[in-house]
């Protein structure tokens, strides 16, 4: 998921040098959204992990 964020991200970067600029905005939108929903999903798994444990 953060991978996909970082993708996006340089795709905006490079649209953004380019002059593109709805496009940059887009997807500068769309990787901050996929990385919202990585860290989300980071956290759920590290607080599921920590009680799944038994002995």
């Amino acid at each position: 998921m953060l991978y996909y964020a970082l993708t996006f991200l340089l795709v905006g970067l490079v649209a953004g040098a380019l002059g593109l600029f709805g496009v940059a905005a887009i997807a500068s939108q769309i990787a901050w959204i996929l990385f919202l929903v990585g860290i989300v999903i980071l956290i759920v798994h590290l607080v599921a992990g920590r009680g799944a444990h038994v002995p």
